[in-house]
């Protein structure tokens, strides 16, 4: 039996298509089936693509104007609309996402490349007053080059959370997108060669974690790194920015929870409590993975979650369900076993299982699945599952609840569900994660809002102005003048 001949996917260095030192195959999550071949790229090509991003950088972008930039930058925002269904399609398959989401993630993308190439225009140093005859003044440059290694979730949004403002900033860029899923990141780099980008400014390196993301990360050449990925390996990458001293943009797991108090509006939380465990599968740091319910309205909620997850549509993410596949058995028994150990320890409330079927084929599909009674120091309260797995504790009064949301080493994000303002004023300043939302979760993308963890869930910033400054350093210029 002759094998299927697969569209092949080279790495970008330099402006050219590079083939690698071989190539792996790209496996469908809904399929699990190989569907794509893509170049291997390993330490050769690291160091390729990093000596033309210092080339690039040393010779055209660093020297371009805002207003150049900006310009590039909207082109290739016009190019990701004018292909929008396309890479949704691919993100899609590449994922196993539902439609849906794919094509907000694809219209968030191009967001980024809108929103900076608007701000970075408006992004100026400062004049300080000091003593008589000096005039001094601040400038925002810089870092070099810029190295970002990208987890599988969410690979075309959060390639283009960390590139774009880099490259707003004048930093060229070297980004390894995950094994597991790399193919629209590096359809981002053909593009944005295509829309005028010069050589070398924007490389994408596809790769195994220790073949070429290792090498990155250690790279004595890099300027600054940003990783957004698990916390074990996120320790591996702050340890090699260290001995390089460099800063790191560290964007690490969560257990974010749900906070819903008696006196919320509970129509309109829990569909949005449902939604922010399934979205992509569960596989996202930001997902609201815990249930903290005031005990008045404690079992209420839990079986009208539960009746919800009865009825969520799993199916292939091209079809656009409800809820795809995991991204690969591995990560699919990962989910499994936190599951299988947590029938013991509370009690289930819907799911638990590996969802199997004729529509569902030889694909990584997992029921949603809800825990009742977890104590908050169990291993499903605790630890990040990253799956559709929710689990459910309940609270009785504000404080208790404040105490439960920060009862993890993690503080990515958190929402409050309540009518009472001082209340859900008090919540959020009580919590610690980075971002607080009350009465909604998540924020459709929110390319304005700053993003980033407390604790073990990361440091520095993305999204919003703040990343043009993560992205860039700051000189002050002090001028003597007159006698």
């Amino acid at each position: 039996m002759s094998k299927v001949k697969m569209e092949s996917y080279p790495a970008i260095i330099g402006g050219e298509k590079v083939n690698g030192k071989g190539t792996f195959e790209d496996l469908d999550p809904s399929t699990g089936q190989p569907f794509a071949e893509v170049a291997r790229c390993g330490e050769a090509e690291i160091n390729q693509a990093v000596e033309a991003a210092r080339e690039a950088h040393e010779k055209t972008w660093r020297r371009t104007t805002p207003a150049e930039r900006a310009r590039v930058l909207h082109n290739i925002a016009e190019l990701l609309r004018r292909d929008h269904e396309e890479l949704a399609r691919l993100e899609s398959t590449d994922t196993g996402k539902p439609l849906t989401q794919t094509r907000a993630d694809v219209a968030v993308a191009a967001r980024y490349f809108e929103f900076y190439a608007n701000t970075i225009e408006s992004f100026y140093g400062d004049t300080i007053p000091t003593q008589q005859g000096v005039f001094a003044y601040t400038l925002r440059e810089p870092f070099g080059v810029a190295a970002q290694i990208i987890p599988w979730n969410y690979p075309i949004q959060i390639g283009c959370r960390s590139v774009v403002p880099a490259l707003a900033t004048g930093n060229c860029c070297v980004m390894k997108p995950a094994e597991e899923a790399p193919l629209t990141p590096i359809k981002v780099g053909e593009l944005a060669l295509e829309a005028g980008l010069p050589p070398g400014v924007l490389n994408v390196v596809p790769g195994f974690g220790e073949e070429a993301g290792a090498p990155l990360s250690a790279h004595k050449g890099i300027d600054h790194l940003a990783f957004t990925g698990s916390l074990e390996v996120g320790q591996i990458v702050s340890r090699a920015a260290a001995e390089n001293v460099i800063p790191v943009t560290l964007e690490l797991g969560g257990k974010s929870p749900n906070v819903v108090f008696a006196d919320a509006d509970l129509d309109g939380a829990i569909p949005i409590v449902v939604n922010s465990i399934i979205q992509a599968a569960g596989q996202t740091c930001a997902a609201g993975s815990r249930l903290l319910v005031e005990r008045r309205v404690h079992d209420e909620v839990l079986e009208r979650v539960a009746e919800r997850f009865k009825g969520i549509e799993i199916g292939p993410g091209l079809e656009d369900p409800d809820l795809g596949p995991i991204i690969s058995e591995e990560q699919l028994e990962r989910v499994d076993g936190y599951v299988q150990q947590g029938k013991g320890e509370a009690q289930l409330l819907a799911g638990g299982d590996r969802a199997r079927g004729d529509r569902l084929g030889g694909g990584y599909f997992f029921e949603p699945t809800l825990f009742g009674g977890v104590s908050h120091s169990d291993r499903l309260a605790q630890e990040e599952v990253f799956g559709p797995v929710l689990v459910a504790t309940p609270f009785d009064d504000p404080e208790e609840a404040a105490w439960m949301a920060n009862a993890t080493d993690y503080g990515l994000v958190a929402a409050v569900w309540t009518r009472d303002v001082s209340k859900a004023h008090h919540l959020a300043q009580e919590i610690r994660a980075g971002q607080v939302f009350v009465n909604t979760y998540g924020a459709g993308g929110g390319v304005e809002l700053p993003f980033g963890g407390f604790k073990k869930s990361g440091h520095g910033r993305e999204k919003g102005y703040e990343a043009l400054y993560e992205y860039s350093q700051i000189k002050t210029v002090a001028i003597k003048y007159g006698k």
